[in-house]
């Protein structure tokens, strides 16, 4: 029997980039059952943006935090399926299609899946992300024993959710979708991650928000050391080491931005 899919996008002054999310929506081949924008306490017009989608309801979380608006969403949804995605998240047309087929699969009912993504703000968008990948999935599961569902492209059962729900951290401190991911590895639920089952994705704390990645990056170790996840100062050095690496990719991308607008005034 086929699944209701319901998609939830916590959103929070995402009124710039929202309507871009809700338009590759309407192009699915398969369109969801149920599309829910949580607006935690938006000042630059979210939810009017969101409105003017017929198909999207929208709830309010007060509560700040992406984490409550995540849950708020979630206990809004109807779907036995509950797609999460972030704002600035482009679906491919088939990612419902894609959904559909994998749960249509024998053993997946209680199966989380998760996939990568690409940046489309970056012109090395496609190889930074194949590197943000083997990172967030692939370094993970070498340090957690397990994959976590990625909260740009994930998929949870609702037995899942009822199952890790009462458990999960009430914390803006720490990365939400690990905590979750610890969580349900810790309610016996498996995540499958598919590298082929990718979004498109804005790297946002590369660019114009720089000054914000270290803040954004500590987070990794916290949510290991607040799980209290022994292999948590490993992830130190390696959160050191993104950071370096950001910098190249800033340089990279302002060169090929310099090189691009001498070539076009050639």
């Amino acid at each position: 029997m086929k699944k209701r899919i319901s998609i939830i996008i916590p959103a929070y002054n995402e009124a710039r980039i929202l309507s871009a999310c809700l338009d590759a929506i309407t192009m699915q081949t398969t369109p969801p059952d149920e599309v829910i924008v949580v607006d935690n306490n938006s000042s630059d017009g979210t939810a009017a943006v969101a409105h003017r989608y017929p198909f999207v309801k929208v709830v309010h979380e007060k509560r700040q935090g992406i984490v409550f608006a995540r849950n708020k969403g979630f206990e809004a949804a109807s779907g036995e399926l509950l797609a999460r995605i972030d704002a600035d998240t482009h679906v491919p047309a088939d990612w419902i299609e894609s959904i559909e087929k994998f749960y249509a699969e024998e053993g997946h009912a209680q199966t989380v899946l998760t996939g990568g993504c690409y940046f489309y703000n970056l012109r090395s968008g496609r190889l930074t992300g194949r590197i943000y990948d083997f990172l967030v999935h692939q370094v993970n599961r070498l340090l957690l024993g397990f994959y976590f569902p990625w909260g740009s492209n994930s998929i949870i059962p609702r037995e899942a959710w009822e199952a890790a729900k009462n458990s999960v951290m009430l914390r803006v401190d720490i990365h939400e979708d690990l905590d979750l991911g610890i969580h349900l590895a810790h309610a016996g639920i498996t995540t499958e991650y598919i590298a082929s089952f990718r979004v498109a994705a804005m790297a946002k704390r590369i660019l114009s928000g720089h000054h914000e990645l270290w803040s954004y990056l500590v987070w990794w170790p916290k949510t290991y050391r607040a799980n209290h996840i022994w292999t948590w100062p490993l992830v130190w050095p390696l959160t050191s080491v993104i950071w370096l690496g950001s910098y190249w990719i800033w340089v990279s991308e302002w060169w090929m931005a310099r090189f691009a607008t001498a070539h076009m005034s050639e």
